[in-house]
């Protein structure tokens, strides 16, 4: 039998497609009409057109399959109309898992986020049980993907056996867009981060993570979360370690939140006019200014997620970014 991939364009999704080709899988991707598909152009896979809104075009990309990955989404932290987001990340959600459900998958596996579960601090990790409270941060991709994520567990209780996924901050090759997490990396290769926040984050390989989604096929148990992560980083050390081994100057200056969040508004004062994406947004400042730490023991003990060094991580990173040309003077 085979298996069906959306998001399979994407940085986690193009990764997790050569993962099952690894493994002898056969594996078919659900693509829409115009997307980028350099991430995956060349591999042996089967392609199917359609779009995780249209229920009737993920059922006959479902056809023959009997494990479905729905690991498309819209990962912004910036978008001109807000909607799409909810379109994307929770309507989607739902209409892909219900045709799941018609089709009677075998097994699902969801892709969530840790933007869906919630902070603890920088002194206490969060982890798989701990209560959603970034709500305020007023970020729309966060509550889209809590929400995304409400609508799975639903159809568990339907009877689809759904294992859920919550990557961290996934970084490494193929970011071709790049994500918010590569933009970070990008913005301090060149050099267009003066300063930062206090706050922190965790780091994950994406070829970890792609590993992840497969292990939590084979060994999730339906119904649970799974917070795929490695390496909990202050963005001090966060920043350190790109500088230390792209041989770029970090940010060195350190500013206060409340300044942060001036400059946030001020830049989408400007957005609102120009229509173009800000440099920074105040929910952006308010999700960075956060200790997003987390226990990531449940995923490698019970599914013996890869923990790949974050240092090896970084450095994979920049080196595509660097030989695929968006680093300036490179």
């Amino acid at each position: 039998m085979k298996t069906l991939v959306t998001g399979a364009t994407g940085l986690i999704g193009s990764s997790l497609v050569r993962e099952l080709l690894n493994d002898n899988i056969e594996v078919k991707v659900m693509v829409r009409e115009n997307s980028d598909t350099r991430n995956i152009d060349g591999l042996d896979v089967e392609k199917a057109y359609g779009d995780i809104r249209d229920g009737e075009s993920v059922k006959a990309a479902l056809q023959g399959c009997d494990t479905f990955y729905q690991a498309a989404a819209l990962y912004v932290l910036w978008t001109p109309d807000s909607k799409v987001l909810y379109d994307i990340n929770v309507e989607g959600t739902k209409i892909a898992l219900n045709a799941a459900l018609e089709q009677g998958i075998e097994k699902v596996v969801y892709t969530s986020s840790i933007a869906a579960i919630g902070s603890s601090g920088p002194n206490k990790l969060a982890n798989e049980d701990t209560e959603f409270n970034l709500w305020n941060t007023g970020d729309h991709y966060i509550r889209s993907k809590y929400l995304g994520e409400v609508e799975a567990k639903k159809f568990c209780d339907k009877g689809l056996p759904v294992v859920i996924v919550n990557p961290t901050g996934v970084t490494g090759v193929r970011d071709i867009k790049p994500t918010p997490t590569g933009k970070i990396i990008l913005d301090v290769l060149n050099k267009k981060m003066p300063a930062y926040v206090d706050g922190g984050t965790n780091i994950v390989d994406v070829e970890d993570v792609a590993r992840g989604h497969i292990l939590a096929a084979q060994k999730g148990r339906i119904g649970e979360r799974y917070v795929l992560g490695n390496e909990n980083l202050s963005l001090k050390d966060f920043f350190g370690l790109i500088g230390e081994v792209s041989g770029v100057q970090p940010p060195r200056f350190k500013i206060p939140y409340s300044a942060a969040i001036a400059m946030a508004y001020m830049y989408k004062f400007g957005s609102n006019i120009t229509h173009k994406p800000p440099v920074l947004t105040p929910p952006g400042v308010r999700f960075a200014s956060k200790y997003t730490y987390y226990d990531v023991s449940k995923a490698v003990n019970e599914l013996g997620l890869p923990q790949t060094p974050v240092k090896t991580t970084i450095e994979k990173a920049v080196n595509w970014f660097r030989e695929n040309g968006y680093v300036k003077g490179v």
